[in-house]
């Protein structure tokens, strides 16, 4: 409340009388004036009447508001999570991510903060860090036999770990690293780089061979399952089929049979007759290693999207059926049969698509996104199976476990998510 004072005109007794207030001669000094419930006029009620109150009801509301919005906010940011595990040892975007294969317990990735760490698949115990690195982790993976596990970061720095005794057994250098991979039956690893030049050693004794490039960054390479035989993409679009054995190129896809964008994914077929190579053209091509031929090429771009949002970022052979499935940055799957080359399903993500892995031994297949999902898909008839949530940006790879019970996955939000295939997705 504010009392509203009465001022009246007679009181002031130093007014018109003439007299010099400040002389010996004029009247008594006049002493401060006191106020009391008699000289009230009229109480006014700031909260209904005044302006003031309405600015003070104003902020009140704006307050209320304001809480509102914060507890909404916090509600959003609430994701959900059907992780069974979080790994959050980086600081950084996890770039790579592995399953040791021989018992599917261990999981390395490797990150932005230059670090990678081998962990426990089921708990997110670390077993040990990978050190030395001097640029961020980007190519991972563990043996065959999961003896060894190797990382290698952008400069070119590789290291091989005896995961056992958790000691580094072997380290080389080479130029900017795009791609490593082990072969599968014995203690050898690949690499591609930025120069186009592909290595092997036999680990640990650092045994090496030397493939020559051609002036293009080898982006990707695989390994067939005969085990002599190496495919490699290159940045050009020219895809060639290496002998391991003499290091001498067998067959070269070039020119205009070749892609016109850089290839980006590559999968084998287990009859070791098939590659399949996906491209920033937005297309994929089916090559015939016997032959160097290419079979066909699919089409996988939209007529209203560009080339950019067409990249055919993951490609992949079923094992057991005769399909084939190719994953775009649009967010488009197909699924297309490898005996007539036409498509079978299109499965519509709202974000782009960065992997797709097969289950094993059979027709559901895995794929991730830059909007932090993992989905799965049933490829006979093109129907979402599950999905699995928690990750806060985008997913940048994923893998899966040869038991097929998990489920883990790498994002730029610094963790590593385990989901249970058991667990079933929303």
């Amino acid at each position: 409340m504010v009392h509203k004072m009465n001022h009246q005109d007679g009181n002031d007794k130093g007014g018109d009388n003439g007299g010099d207030n400040n002389s010996n001669g004029g009247e008594e000094e006049v002493g401060p004036q006191y106020l009391g419930d008699n000289d009230v006029e009229e109480v006014i009620n700031i909260q209904e009447n005044s302006e003031a109150g309405q600015l003070i009801e104003d902020i009140d509301d704006m307050e209320l508001e304001q809480e509102d919005e914060e507890q909404e906010g916090a509600e959003t940011e609430m994701v959900q999570d059907d992780a069974a595990v979080v790994f959050e040892k980086h600081k950084g975007s996890v770039f790579c991510v592995g399953i040791d294969p021989a018992h599917s317990s261990l999981v390395v990735t490797g990150g932005e903060d230059d670090k990678a760490f081998v962990w426990n698949l089921n708990t997110g115990d670390t077993l040990f860090e990978c050190t030395g690195h001097k640029d961020s982790v980007t190519c991972i993976g563990f043996s065959w036999d999961s003896k060894y596990v190797a990382t290698g970061d952008m400069s070119g720095l590789l290291k091989v770990w005896q995961v056992d005794t958790k000691q580094e057994v072997w380290s080389f250098e080479v130029s900017d690293l795009e791609w490593i991979e082990w072969h599968h039956g014995a203690p050898v690893l690949v690499a591609g780089t930025a120069e186009g030049d592909i290595w092997m050693w036999k680990i640990p004794s650092g045994d090496t061979k030397h493939f020559e490039s051609h002036g293009s960054t080898c982006n990707i390479g695989h390994i067939l399952p005969n085990g002599t035989t190496l495919v490699a993409g290159y940045e050009d679009g020219c895809v060639k089929v290496w002998d391991l054995k003499t290091a001498s190129a067998m067959h070269t896809i070039q020119g205009h049979l070749a892609h016109t964008g850089s290839v980006t994914s590559m999968d084998c077929h287990h009859n070791n007759m098939l590659v399949i190579t996906g491209s920033t053209d937005a297309t994929a091509k089916v090559v015939n290693i016997s032959t160097g031929k290419v079979l066909t090429t699919y089409n996988c771009a939209l007529e209203t999207s560009t080339d950019e949002e067409e990249s055919v970022e993951a490609v992949a052979f079923c094992n057991s059926n005769n399909l084939v499935a190719t994953g775009t940055l649009s967010g488009i799957l197909t699924i297309w049969n490898t005996n007539s080359h036409t498509s079978r399903h299109q499965c519509k993500h709202q974000a782009g698509i960065t992997r797709l892995k097969w289950e094993k031994d059979s027709t559901n297949i895995y794929t991730c996104t830059l909007d932090g999902i993992v989905h799965k898909w049933n490829a006979l008839n093109g129907s979402l199976v599950a999905q699995w949530h928690g990750h806060g940006e985008d997913i940048l790879d994923m893998a899966l476990s040869s038991d097929g019970q998990s489920i883990v996955a790498t994002s730029g939000d610094s963790k590593a998510r385990v989901f249970k295939e058991q667990i079933q997705g929303r």
